[in-house]
C-alpha cells in the first residue's frame, strides 16, 4: 500500500517534533491498516504506534508499531524505509518483523527461534578488530543535537573502517543482523523504533545494549557482534561531547 502510494506521489505531508520530522498520509494509513489487522487477530493485546495508536490489553503482550520507519527516505523516494512491528511481553521482545518494501526483504524473528531474511537464516559478522568495522549511526531531527552527534563521529571515524547513515533504525539493526554492517548505534529513539530490530539482531547473534553494556533502552542503542561491542562502546563514550 505505502509503496504503491509513494510511486503515485505524496499529497499530504506534515511535520511533528521539528521542521524536518515529517509524517505523510501513508504513515497514518499504514498504521491504521496494521491496527485493524491486530484487532482481528489479537484483540486482547495492547498496541502502541508512532502515529498515535494506543490500545490497552489484558494478555501482557504489547505491539510496538512503526508504520513507516525512515519517513524522510520515503519522502525522497529512497529505498531504505520499512514497516516495523514488534511484540513485547514481560520478558522483553517476543516476536518481530521488519519489511523493506522497496527491496522486498522481510526480516523476522521469534524469541529463541533464530532470525531470518525472506525465510533464510541470517547471522551477524564475527570480526574482532573494531578498526575494521563498518559502523552505522543515526542523527537527531534537532539541529543542535545533530551537530553534537556529528562532532562525536568525527572524533573516532578514523578508528573504524567507515561510517554509514541510512536513516531508519529498524533497517540499520537488521543490516547488522545479516552482516551488511558490523555495528549500529544511536540515541533518543522510541520503543517502536527498536522492538522488532532488537530481537532480530539478538537472534542473529548480536549483542545489544546501551553504550556501557546495560540492557538496551531507547535513549542509547548499540548493536554489534559480541567481539567488538565493548570496544565500540568505549569509542563512542570517549568521543562524546555531551553529558551522560
Amino acid at each position: 500500500m505505502a509503496l504503491d502510494g509513494r510511486r503515485n506521489g505524496l499529497k499530504h505531508v506534515q511535520t511533528k517534533s521539528t521542521a524536518t520530522d515529517m509524517v505523510t498520509e501513508f504513515d497514518k494509513a499504514s498504521e491504521e491498516l496494521i491496527v485493524q489487522g491486530l484487532a482481528r487477530m489479537r484483540p486482547d493485546d495492547a498496541i502502541i504506534g508512532e502515529e498515535g495508536a494506543s490500545h490497552s490489553g489484558t494478555t501482557g503482550i504489547t505491539w510496538h508499531l512503526d508504520p513507516i520507519d525512515g519517513t524522510t527516505n520515503f519522502f525522497y523516494d529512497l529505498p531504505t524505509w520499512a514497516v516495523s512491528i514488534g511484540a513485547v511481553d514481560e520478558h522483553g521482545s517476543l516476536a518481530g518483523a521488519v519489511y523493506i518494501p522497496a527491496l522486498n526483504e522481510m526480516f523476522t524473528a521469534i524469541r529463541s527461534g533464530g532470525a531470518f531474511c525472506n525465510d533464510k537464516p541470517i547471522r551477524c559478522n564475527s570480526l574482532s578488530d573494531v578498526s575494521q568495522a563498518l559502523v552505522c549511526t543515526g542523527f537527531s531531527y534537532a539541529a543542535e543535537q545533530r551537530t553534537i552527534q556529528a562532532t562525536r563521529v568525527s572524533k573516532f571515524i578514523h578508528q573504524v573502517r567507515d561510517i554509514r547513515r541510512f536513516g531508519a533504525a529498524s533497517i540499520d539493526m537488521c543490516f547488522v543482523a545479516c552482516g551488511r554492517f558490523d555495528a549500529y548505534f544511536e540515541e533518543n529513539l522510541h520503543s517502536w523504533d527498536i522492538a522488532a530490530g532488537d530481537l532480530i539482531a539478538r537472534e542473529a547473534g548480536c549483542q545489544t545494549g546501551d553504550f556501557v553494556g546495560n540492557p538496551l533502552r531507547p535513549a542509547q542503542v548499540l548493536v554489534s557482534n559480541p567481539n567488538i561491542f565493548s570496544q565500540l562502546g568505549d569509542l563512542i563514550l570517549t568521543s562524546s561531547t555531551s553529558d551522560r
